[in-house]
């Protein structure tokens, strides 16, 4: 069957922008406070196959997490606004290239202050009609809620989209709102096998070929 696609809904952190080992490392130095390493296995079964967290390991729950997941908020956004440059090379390039053809929009699951805080001092976000935080809806990846309205918001079907992403929860997201994906893995998801992704590269090099094979199937 031959498909015409007409958009891309990217991801941001681990895609557009080299901010998840960021994330790893704010969740890593807050566990430090409190005695306990929390390893890079742990970070990816935790937080990048599902979105359950470490609090865990503190022996919390319920609304016991929020206050120590705002202070683990504040390391995180601290370490962004200290990182000097977090676009990741020739993304802008690409983004040129493919808006001459396609809609774009951005669905993220991450905060709307730290998105602003990394995009403020970055060129992309002109090339995108519209972008979705994780503020933007009430269950977040692997739930297929986001890229569903990510489909509204275009006024498209799955079938002319693809999703970029770098996450297994990700992943997950775009095969239950049924829009293929294109997955970019990184030294955090090294060796996972993505399965049921259309595509899985291993630098954003490999990207734009990827890219360009499934636009016009």
């Amino acid at each position: 069957m031959s498909l015409n696609r007409k958009a891309i809904l990217w991801d941001n952190d681990g895609v557009l922008v080299d901010s998840e080992r960021l994330f790893y490392q704010a969740n890593r130095d807050f566990f430090r406070l409190h005695g306990i390493e929390l390893t890079p296995r742990q970070f990816f079964d935790w937080y990048l196959l599902d979105d359950c967290g470490a609090w865990h390991l503190l022996g919390v729950s319920g609304a016991q997490i929020e206050p120590l997941r705002e202070q683990r908020n504040v390391i995180y956004n601290r370490l962004l606004q200290e990182a000097t440059n977090l676009e990741v090379p020739g993304m802008a390039d690409l983004l040129v290239q493919l808006g001459k053809c396609l809609r774009m929009g951005i669905v993220t699951s991450s905060r709307r202050v730290d998105f602003l805080t990394i995009h403020t001092r970055l060129t992309l976000l002109p090339h995108f009609e519209f972008v979705l935080t994780g503020e933007d809806y009430a269950h977040g990846k692997p739930s297929p809620e986001p890229y569903l309205l990510g489909l509204e918001r275009l006024g498209m079907t799955a079938d002319e989209c693809l999703v970029i992403e770098d996450s297994p929860r990700g992943l997950q997201a775009a095969m239950a709102a049924g829009i293929d994906c294109i997955v970019i893995r990184s030294a955090l998801t090294e060796g996972y096998d993505f399965s049921g992704a259309k595509a899985v590269v291993d630098s954003h090099a490999a990207l734009q070929a990827a890219i360009s094979q499934l636009i016009n199937r």
